[in-house]
């Protein structure tokens, strides 16, 4: 078990660096105000008709960080340091959003395949861990059971970790389809663009980093319960 708490401690210690890192970006960015005096939502509604998309709408939620789509209703949700914001950070932060309705409206099949799995991730991800910490202490009693149920674990977890890896392509275009949109409709000054895209950059590597914690994770149970078979 060391080991495990080894590997957590390095994974949270890289994902607390790189969160420090973004905050500090969008920080930075949020003091770079737009020449074209545009909030986060105008920018957003904007993007979403330039796209054709009207039944969408763009609303605003409590918290720091908690922009995202949600295509069970098709709202763009807009922090509140993004909706009425008019810099750069609120800028990158509302045209990935509105990225991520155009995947939507467009089927792109990643984002497909993640919201397809997304109920069997909800379970996995409540139960995996206590059905591995259960799995181990039956094999450590020597019960006949333990390396069952700790097998149920890792396929509860590996399922975590294949929705933390599909997110990634998902992100990553959602950011690619706003940098371009930003660029092509000349929305942002060359100086605002290159700090929306660092913001972007920033964020997604957060997503990168969860995606190779859970991978990690996973690849270290799988060692343990193969250990324990020879």
């Amino acid at each position: 078990m060391m080991g495990y708490y080894i590997l957590g401690g390095i994974i949270f210690l890289v994902s607390s660096l790189v969160s420090s890192r973004l905050k500090s970006k969008f920080k930075k960015y949020s003091n770079m105000y737009l020449s074209n005096g545009l909030s986060g939502h105008e920018i957003a509604t904007k993007m979403l008709h330039d796209n054709g998309i009207y039944d969408v709408k763009v609303i605003s939620t409590p918290g720091m960080l908690t922009d995202h789509y949600n295509p069970m209703n098709k709202t763009v949700n807009l922090s509140e340091g993004v909706y009425n914001q008019r810099n750069a950070a609120a800028a990158a932060v509302a045209a990935h959003e509105c990225g991520h309705a155009v995947q939507h409206a467009t089927a792109y099949s990643w984002l497909t395949m993640r919201s397809k799995i997304v109920p069997v991730v909800g379970i996995a991800g409540k139960f995996s861990n206590i059905v591995i910490m259960a799995g181990l202490v039956l094999t450590a009693s020597a019960s006949a059971i333990g390396s069952t149920v700790f097998l149920a674990g890792i396929v509860l977890f590996a399922m975590t970790t294949l929705f933390s890896v599909i997110t990634l392509p998902v992100e990553y275009d959602a950011s690619n389809r706003a940098l371009a949109w930003l660029e092509n409709t000349n929305t942002l000054t060359k100086e605002e663009h290159g700090a929306a895209k660092d913001a972007l950059k920033w964020a997604a590597r957060t997503y990168v980093v969860a995606a190779l914690g859970s991978i990690a994770t996973l690849l270290y149970f799988i060692s343990i319960f193969l250990g324990r078979r020879d």
